[in-house]
């Protein structure tokens, strides 16, 4: 099973950007999100940003996940 994760942009470089999430930064590319911002929201799967998501999205995710003990 596969889970995509929010993440936050902290840099681009074209099509990549340096994504982190929980303080692990990774390399993601961003080519298939419109506009990609440093400090926009992400949904991250297998190493490709799927969507824009805002803090209150990625905030209810969290709490989802704290809720059924994930993270």
């Amino acid at each position: 099973m596969c889970l995509a994760i929010p993440a936050k942009i902290i840099a681009i470089n074209g099509e990549e950007a340096v994504v982190e999430m929980d303080g692990v930064r990774r390399t993601a590319i961003v080519s298939l999100v419109k506009d990609p911002q440093v400090g926009d929201y992400v949904l991250l799967h297998a190493g490709f940003a799927i969507r824009k998501w805002s803090e209150d999205d990625v905030r209810e995710y969290n709490e989802i996940m704290r809720d059924i003990k994930i993270i």
